[in-house]
């Protein structure tokens, strides 16, 4: 099972209020290449996630708010990874946290990656260095993403991590098309808010042997940080690029991880979970799935007790009876922006409402993202301009 590794990080989020986080739910379309799979339109798709960046650092209303931006597994070209640590290292504000999923690549690239960024992940580069001296496995393709940090001071450290399960498309008879595995996960102790955080990729979230899993890896460590620290994993950011993001398997696994069946769980008892998928625009060569992906959503503790609400974009429930409260998002290619409930159970007395969804915005015509107006018909409509790409 994947390793899980500390790492402490310069955050001044502010303290005792609620943090900000950005969905990016963009369309992927994937082909089989000689290295697992590749965009098929690399350049659009540069267009539109450079749009969203774009986005973010203009900073207009209180977007300049912002915490956390996801995109998708698998969604950033390769060949554009250097632009996307340039924006975001001269561009983005202090205090923000990207994750990001990238095209796939050789396995003997990815430790290049980790070599250079070493001051960062010299821990991963151990471990993949283990790899391949085990064998001959530096031609394997590896799906990846970064974890990019601008600290307080403006400091910019990227974190790599490598997807420990593969997707429908790399499940594959002829070994050559066999996926990387993962040997670590990073668990970031921002300091001095006291605010940690993970984040992973898609089924790295359900992945499990017979007698060991992921998820209760990141329980058994989560809890030991509580009952060392007093203070637990306050959210889990899990990137997909999933034609099934509402499967079964994801209901089981979250009522394990938030109902407390078989062991007490203080350390993940007020973690918010957040899972960040593809549109329904996208597109995987080989796989069936049309218009089943999307359906981002974020899942608390029912503690928090979300009222229930429906709305053209958005709606709450509790995940088919799972002892959670859930933001549900639509499947259309869609920017979500909301704010992540602070880090303790509500005053049983109160009505104010833990989570909000601050806008939902969408691109027009003419390439720009624009507001939708959530509460007319199912679709909503642009009502105002929020930035040019």
């Amino acid at each position: 099972m994947p390793e899980i590794i500390d790492k402490k990080v310069n955050l001044e989020f502010p303290l005792g209020h609620h943090l900000h986080c950005m969905i990016a739910q963009i369309p992927n379309h994937l082909k089989r290449a000689d290295i697992g799979f590749s965009l098929e339109d690399p350049e659009e798709k540069w267009r539109l996630v450079s749009s969203v960046l774009n986005l973010v650092a203009a900073g207009e209303g209180n977007l300049k708010k912002l915490h956390f931006l996801l995109f998708p597994e698998s969604s950033i070209p390769t060949a554009r990874f250097d632009n996307v640590l340039t924006m975001i290292g001269e561009r983005f504000r202090p205090n923000t946290v990207t994750v990001f999923g990238v095209e796939h690549i050789r396995l003997r690239d990815y430790r290049a990656l980790l070599e250079r960024f070493r001051g960062d992940n010299a821990e991963a580069l151990g471990l993949v260095d283990h790899d391949i001296d085990s064998g001959d496995v530096l031609d394997m393709p590896v799906n990846w993403c970064c974890i990019a940090v601008k600290e307080a001071d403006g400091r910019l450290r990227v974190f790599l991590e490598a997807k420990s399960h593969p997707f429908h498309g790399e499940e594959y008879i002829d070994k050559f098309h066999d996926l990387y595995r993962g040997r670590h996960f990073y668990l970031f102790r921002s300091r001095p808010s006291c605010f940690n955080f993970m984040a992973i990729i898609c089924l790295d979230y359900l992945y499990r042997d017979l007698y060991m899993s992921n998820i209760r890896q990141i329980i058994d460590h989560s809890n030991q940080i509580f009952f060392t620290t007093r203070q637990g994993l306050d959210a889990l950011f899990v990137i997909q690029c999933n034609p099934k993001p509402e499967h079964r398997a994801y209901r089981d696994v979250i009522s394990g991880f938030y109902g407390e069946y078989l062991e007490d769980t203080p350390g993940v008892r007020e973690t918010v979970t957040v899972f960040g998928n593809a549109s329904d625009e996208t597109t995987i060569e080989g796989s069936p799935a049309k218009g089943a992906f999307g359906s981002s959503y974020v899942v608390v503790n029912h503690n928090h007790r979300l009222a229930q609400a429906s709305f053209s974009e958005f709606a709450t429930d509790d995940f088919d009876g799972a002892p959670v409260c859930r933001l549900r998002f639509g499947k259309g290619t869609r920017l979500f922006y909301f704010n992540l409930p602070p880090q303790h159970e509500i005053d049983p007395r109160t009505s104010r409402v833990p989570l909000k969804v601050h806008a939902i915005m969408a691109v027009d015509d003419r390439g720009e993202w624009r507001k939708i107006d959530v509460d007319d018909s199912v679709g909503g409509h642009v009502t105002g301009q929020v930035s040019a790409a």
